[in-house]
This record gives C-alpha cells, structure tokens and sequence, in this order.
C-alpha cells in the first residue's frame, strides 16, 4: 500500500477502495512503514568519509550537491509558496552523493519556490547539517556560486556533456566545465 501510495500519488480514500481495507487501516500502516523507511537512513545514508576516493585520487573532490525539485501535494492556500519552476507546487531536495553514487546527505522539506543557495544555507548551520572537510570540495552546478567546499562550473559557458558530443572544448573555461 505505501509503495502503491507513494509511486502513484494518490489519497488514502483510493487506497481504501483498491486494498478493500478501511480509511483507518490505511493510515495506520502508511504511517507505520513510512516510519520504518524513516529507520533505515543510516543504512543507506551514509556521511562522507574524509579521505578522496580512490576515483579521484589526485583532486579533493568528495562528492557532488543539487537541489532537486519533488512533486509536493500541499493545501490550496500554501500551493504559491510552494510553485517555483514547475507549473505545479513542488518541495526541493538537497541531496549530495559521493562516486560511488551513494546518498551522503540529505535535506528535505523546502519550499519549491527557495532558492537552491538558501537551501545550502541552511544545510550548512544546521547542528546535524552537511558538513565539507577543511580542504575538500563538492560539485555543483551553475544554481551554486563557487566557495569554500564548493566549485560550481563557469557561468556563461558550456558545460552539459550533451553539448560536448559534437562541440570540442575550444578554451579552458569549456575544458574546466567538461
């Protein structure tokens, strides 16, 4: 039922209707395997060690950061604070991840109409936050401006692998951003 809920984004009343189980039963169980998903975050979030993996061995990159925007079902009255980019309201998700592609941190609950450098913001003063290493460094994207702990690619230049397929790197700044 929860996966069901979740991957469809639909209300309990559907779910009471499909699962042949009352409103109540529901709720009960959604929120008690909702609260054991919730239990097994340090399992597969893991901070990021301080060491630079073996990857980029000669760099002190530690990772990379986006924030990313989720469909959010909020009241009617709060839908404006909420709309950002997308044409419906939206919750934005700061997730980093290190070269093995594993969850190193994660923040949630934003309102899509925040701005991805707020969000980072917050993330940082946070008691139990995203914390770089003196000297280390994460990727970010052109949202981001380049400061200690993180390097975001050149403005004005191109930078998406796509555009590479045909396109050369004609100077450093490309080179860089590629």
């Amino acid at each position: 039922m929860l996966l069901h809920t979740l991957g469809h984004s639909v209300r309990n009343r559907v779910i009471r209707f499909n699962f042949h189980r009352s409103g109540e039963t529901v709720s009960r169980y959604f929120k008690s395997a909702l609260y054991a998903i919730g239990e097994l975050r340090n399992e597969f979030i893991k901070p990021t060690p301080p060491e630079t993996p073996y990857k980029i061995k000669s760099k002190d990159c530690i990772g990379a950061i986006d924030v990313t925007h989720i469909k959010a079902r909020v009241p009617k009255e709060n839908e404006a604070a909420f709309r950002g980019r997308k044409s419906y309201p939206t919750q934005n998700v700061l997730p980093t991840v290190d070269f093995d592609l594993r969850f190193t941190y994660m923040l949630v609950g934003w309102k899509g109409s925040s701005h991805d450098v707020v969000v980072l913001k917050n993330a940082l003063k946070r008691s139990d936050g995203l914390c770089v290493p003196t000297g280390k460094y994460y990727l970010a994207d052109g949202g981001y401006s380049t400061r200690n702990g993180f390097i975001s690619p050149y403005c004005a230049t191109i930078y998406y692998l796509k555009e590479f397929i045909s396109i050369q790197p004609t100077n450093s700044k490309e080179l860089f951003n590629l």
